[in-house]
C-alpha cells in the first residue's frame, strides 16, 4: 500500500539546526550518531512530516516538536524505558496515555518532560513514544492516573507512513 507523498532535502544550515533540536530534547547528541554532514530529507504525505536521516525514517515533527520514530533503534537505545503488562498493550497501541496501574517497572532515570519508551513486559518490544508526566522517583511512587502522555504509538499514522517509506 504505497502512498503519495513529496520528498525533498534539506539545506545543511536547516537540518542542522532540526538535529540540534531534536538533541536537546531527547538528551542524546545525534550529531555523534549521525555525523555533522548527516543528509536530512523530509518526505511530507497528508498532514505527517517525516525527517529521513540516511534515507531512515527516524524523526517526524508535530507541529514545533521533534521526535523520534519507533524506528530510531539508533536514538531509542539510549531513551529511559517505561515497562507494561500485556493487559496495557491494547490501549497504548490505540493512543491511550499510559496509566500507573498498567506499569510493571521502569527502566533508566528521567526527568519531568523527558522522552521515554514505552515497551511490553513479555518480548521488550516497543510500543510507543511518550513524555513522562513526573520524574523518576514521583513516577515510582504514583499508583493511579497517567504517567506517560502516549505521542506516537505503533498503527497510528506516523507509525504507517514511516513502515511505507522503510520498506
Amino acid at each position: 500500500m504505497s502512498q503519495k507523498h513529496r520528498q525533498y532535502s534539506l539545506k545543511s544550515k536547516e537540518a542542522k539546526q532540526i538535529l540540534t533540536q531534536a538533541s536537546e530534547k531527547l538528551k542524546v547528541n545525534l550529531e555523534d550518531i549521525f555525523g555533522s554532514k548527516a543528509n536530512v530529507e523530509v518526505a511530507e504525505a497528508d498532514s505527517t512530516q517525516l525527517l529521513l536521516i540516511g534515507g531512515k525514517p527516524l524523526l517526524f515533527k508535530d507541529g514545533d516538536a521533534v521526535w523520534p520514530t519507533l524506528l530510531a533503534n539508533e536514538i531509542l537505545t539510549q531513551a529511559p524505558k517505561v515497562v507494561v503488562d500485556m493487559g496495557a498493550v491494547r490501549f497504548v497501541c490505540n493512543g491511550a496515555d499510559v496509566m500507573a496501574p498498567g506499569i510493571v517497572r521502569y527502566e533508566g532515570e528521567f526527568s519531568k518532560g523527558d522522552v521515554v519508551l514505552v515497551v511490553d513486559e513479555k518480548h521488550g518490544k516497543p510500543l510507543a513514544l511518550g513524555e513522562i508526566l513526573y520524574n523518576t522517583e514521583e513516577a515510582k511512587g504514583t499508583r493511579q492516573g497517567a504517567v506517560v502522555k502516549n505521542i506516537h504509538y505503533v498503527s497510528d499514522k506516523v507509525w504507517n507512513f514511516a513502515k511505507t517509506i522503510a520498506e
